[in-house]
């Protein structure tokens, strides 16, 4: 087992070149937010903007339109009915699904679709309610992407796994990503008091930053973001995947210094701050 450490954050976050444009840094679609969860998807949605991602769509409900812009007037909205959809997954280099999602047949079509049209060449960050439907119905599973990462809490991976939390051991995870993604390139980041993180060629990983002020809701919605802005603009591989794990802890151990409670908008606010002095270090 290796620990996380700032080292990732160096070796990951780069200057950028004074020849940039947004397309450098890459496209990315999330996907979430019902009619009672809106804030969800908002949230993942913040924190993949100002994790770095060049641009943004985000497929929800249109009752969240209004918040959405209101929010982040950066980021791009389309109704997830919208026949268009379908053409937009296609064209993503990051897909970030299950935020606020919801397990209704309307939500497991989505995933199906899903499913059905991503490709080689594209990363797929799965969190939450997505994880919840592939629990329900195997054939969820994807199976063209490049990457998977999944996000799962402890409860949310013994839903998927089988595996009850006292017994989701390292050999115990690392069997049961094998066996439910048996030929895929998989990141598994199970989120706890120490996050580990497991990949489909053995290796774990633990988080050695986080406080207990992060114990409050969309802190997971956050970190799905910021996951997914990383392999937006660094790469779909396992380093980008472990800087954003690293980052997001370090933002919230930011905040407690002075802060009891750690909201995952605050964590979101200074990523800019900490990918800048990280960026000038490396």
């Amino acid at each position: 087992m290796s620990e996380i450490t700032a080292k990732i954050l160096t070796k990951v976050i780069k200057k950028r070149p004074s020849n940039s444009h947004k397309g450098n840094y890459g496209r990315i679609l999330l996907i979430g937010g019902n009619e009672n969860y809106g804030g969800a998807i908002i949230m993942a949605a913040e924190a993949a903007l100002n994790s770095g991602a060049g641009l943004i769509s985000v497929a929800t409900h249109p009752v969240n339109l209004n918040a959405l812009h209101a929010r982040n007037p950066e980021v791009m909205f389309i109704d997830w009915r919208d026949r268009n959809l379908l053409n937009l997954i296609t064209k993503m280099d990051v897909i970030v699904c299950g935020p606020g999602l919801g397990t209704n047949s309307f939500a497991h079509q989505m995933m199906l679709t899903l499913c059905q049209n991503v490709s080689s060449n594209q990363t797929l960050v799965l969190d939450a309610n997505a994880l919840d439907l592939i629990a329900q119905d195997s054939k969820l599973i994807p199976t063209s992407a490049g990457l998977i990462v999944l996000t799962p809490h402890q409860m949310e991976w013994q839903r998927l796994s089988q595996i009850r939390i006292p017994y989701q051991t390292d050999s115990a995870n690392l069997s049961a990503l094998k066996k439910i993604f048996p030929t895929q390139n998989v990141i598994l980041v199970l989120k706890s008091n120490r996050t580990h993180v497991y990949t489909s060629t053995n290796e774990i990983f633990v988080n050695t930053s986080g406080n207990p002020g992060m114990a409050t809701g969309g802190m997971g919605d956050t970190l799905a973001g910021i996951i997914g802005g990383f392999t937006a603009q660094f790469g779909g591989t396992l380093d980008p995947v472990l800087a954003a794990i690293y980052l997001h802890s370090l933002a919230g151990d930011k905040i407690a210094e002075t802060d009891y409670v750690v909201r995952p908008t605050k964590i979101s606010a200074i990523l800019p701050q900490l990918m800048n002095h990280y960026a000038n270090k490396g």
